[in-house]
């Protein structure tokens, strides 16, 4: 009989430690906000309970009490807030479902609502300094070691040396190799202590706390010897697996009946990210759309007084997951090409209308794409699709190109505020702008959507390669 090996999840003494400052965050929040009108109630704090618990339930799904060290204190409390204000429909909600138990008027829903949020925040920034001010004095420091030499080891000391909070202190490195065979260590991240026995015989002596295995995935017979001989030991052992000679697209930890899986090629947008990312679409392209229609009634007029053809221009492109997507422009040229060859638009291009110029320098043809956002088939933020015709040119003959279809396309994107505008004549030109929405992929954050947002008003502004 086969024994079952799974991933076991457990509550942390660091989890039920967030989740009890979270609760009573949560409880001071409402108790701060009625005490400015009346006394604390038995119902006020009924609803708090109640609030908590909800809260809790919000938090599995948006992952809060995951282990955010080596993580940004930016992303944890974002995560953190967000949880929250999802947390207020929920209990809202609640209360309207089970009656008038509850006397909570607008203001004071606000006010509780700032009020924990901005506890939650403390909290958390507080434990957080607390941790890298004990752990830069010495304390509640764990001594780990590293088993192999190699570019994955120096990545990995790297790593952990740029999160202190994190209290690890290396000790140094191990291999059975020698050096000709290892290369040389930074000098900065120590040197050689000696072979695997040595480490076996430092574990036994408990002055080595967590070992970090790199070796390579096709050394498996290694891995499992070291393993054994670190059996008889009370050292903790992670193997690091060496995921980055592979193109990883925001990878991440997930389990299938208890077995480990890692995603190589996945949308970062799941879970509460995704829900964020589409109400930020909707809500600011239906205003977009609200203030830019009398101007978008001007164009088309102009458009149909000053050339023959129709106002709107739809072109087949790929969207998520290289689904096809009819996108939607101002007709600026005399032609209106969707077929299998498609000529990109040049500098003083003579199928550019008059209108059309203006409009492709001032990127107002773009305008009619918010109703695809609308319509979920593109996003505010994200690569720029291409036509049809040019994707499957492009996908032949650049690495990982059809990755960028792993999101929404967008109205703007990391590539675009970067300089990658106007026509690819070159080869090198498309491999860049890949290159950044892969990296916008990877990196993605609501912030960087915000920022790619401002940035991409400036952009505009100059005008540059926009024709």
């Amino acid at each position: 009989m086969t024994t079952a090996r799974r991933i076991h999840q457990y509550w942390s003494v660091r989890e039920l430690f967030y989740r009890l400052l979270d609760g009573i965050a949560i409880v001071a929040g409402l108790w701060g906000a009625v005490a400015l009108q009346r006394d604390f109630g038995q119902s006020d704090f009924l609803a708090a309970v109640l609030t908590v618990l909800v809260f809790h339930f919000v938090a599995e799904i948006t992952g809060l009490y995951r282990n955010w060290r080596g993580i940004s204190l930016e992303r944890e409390l974002w995560c953190a807030v967000s949880t929250w204000l999802f947390t207020l429909p929920g209990f809202l909600t609640l209360g309207f479902v089970l009656g008038d138990w509850w006397n909570l008027s607008r203001d004071t829903v606000a006010l509780w609502a700032f009020l924990t949020a901005a506890v939650v925040v403390v909290n958390r920034g507080l434990v957080r300094g607390v941790l890298s001010v004990l752990r830069a004095k010495g304390y509640n420091t764990r001594y780990y070691a590293v088993v192999g030499i190699n570019e994955l080891a120096f990545r990995l000391v790297e790593a952990l040396e740029n999160a202190p909070d994190l209290g690890l202190q290396l000790l140094g490195f191990y291999d059975d190799r020698p050096e000709e065979r290892t290369g040389a260590i930074p000098p900065e991240m120590g040197h050689k202590l000696g072979n695997i026995q040595e480490l076996v015989e430092h574990a036994r002596q408990h002055r080595v706390d967590m070992i970090y295995i790199t070796f390579p995935m096709r050394a498996e017979e290694r891995i499992r010897g070291i393993l054994s001989q670190l059996a008889d030991t009370t050292a903790s052992v992670y193997i690091v697996p060496d995921f980055f000679v592979f193109q990883l697209l925001h990878s991440r930890w997930t389990n299938i009946g208890g077995l480990p899986v890692v995603s190589v090629y996945e949308n970062p947008f799941y879970g509460i990210d995704g829900f964020v990312k589409r109400a930020m679409d909707v809500v600011l392209a239906s205003a977009l759309l609200i203030l830019f229609a009398p101007l978008m009634v001007v164009i088309a007029i102009l458009i149909k007084a000053t050339s023959p053809g129709p106002v709107f221009f739809r072109q087949r492109r790929y969207g998520l997951d290289g689904r096809e997507i009819r996108v939607w422009k101002f007709r600026t040229m005399t032609v209106t090409e969707d077929g299998d060859q498609v000529q990109q638009a040049k500098k003083n291009d003579p199928r550019v209308t008059k209108i059309g110029a203006i409009l492709r320098r001032t990127s107002l043809d773009e305008l009619p794409q918010l109703f695809n956002v609308l319509r979920g088939e593109m996003s505010l933020v994200g690569p720029r699709p291409h036509a049809t015709a040019h994707n499957e040119e492009y996908r032949r003959i650049i690495q990982g190109y059809m990755l960028r279809h792993k999101v929404k396309p967008g109205l703007t994107g990391l590539a675009q505020v970067h300089g990658c505008r106007g026509e690819t004549e070159t080869v090198e030109k498309m491999q860049k702008r890949v290159e950044w929405d892969l990296q916008y992929i990877r990196e993605w954050s609501l912030w960087m959507d915000i920022k790619i947002l401002f940035q991409t008003i400036f952009v505009v502004l100059k005008g540059e390669n926009a024709y």
